[in-house]
């Protein structure tokens, strides 16, 4: 469930006016539900054994939220808005790509695993940073003029 609101609150937030209380609002959604995925995440152990390569993104994804909340908190470095916005954008990419690799696992059986998981990450990590970097100075910079 966790999974669900943070792709639909994740999704929301990219679309929506930025620095408004309800951004505010729907981006600490965002964080609660991430942070319940990742916890939830690094407690399974049935598919490896042990620590394994899922876990290693969970930490990657939970750093990646932290990074883009604590400049938003902060107010700081002076730089903190470009922090927030890329390391925010990085972790919903990173969930994304955690989706489309599980939904390509999951229906596409006929390829390998790891192959499918590959392509999956790839293709979406790709997708995003194209956005990300074209989206980019817009919203900075109608960001910065409202406020």
């Amino acid at each position: 469930m966790s999974a669900i609101v943070a792709m639909a609150t994740g999704m929301v937030v990219i679309l929506m006016k930025k620095g408004t209380k309800l951004h505010v609002k729907i981006g600490y959604s965002y964080v609660l539900s991430m942070a319940v995925l990742n916890i939830s995440a690094l407690l399974i152990y049935d598919l490896f054994g042990g620590f394994g390569p899922f876990h290693f993104m969970a930490l990657i994804s939970f750093t990646t939220v932290i990074a883009g909340l604590i400049p938003a908190l902060l107010k700081k470095p002076e730089k903190w808005l470009e922090m927030h916005y890329e390391f925010m954008l990085w972790s919903v990419i990173g969930l994304y790509a955690a989706f489309w690799s599980e939904t390509f696992t999951r229906f596409f059986r006929f390829s390998g695993f790891w192959t499918l998981v590959g392509i999956a990450t790839l293709a979406t990590v790709l997708i995003g940073a194209i956005l990300l970097k074209m989206k980019k100075a817009k919203i900075l910079a109608r960001f910065s003029k409202e406020n």
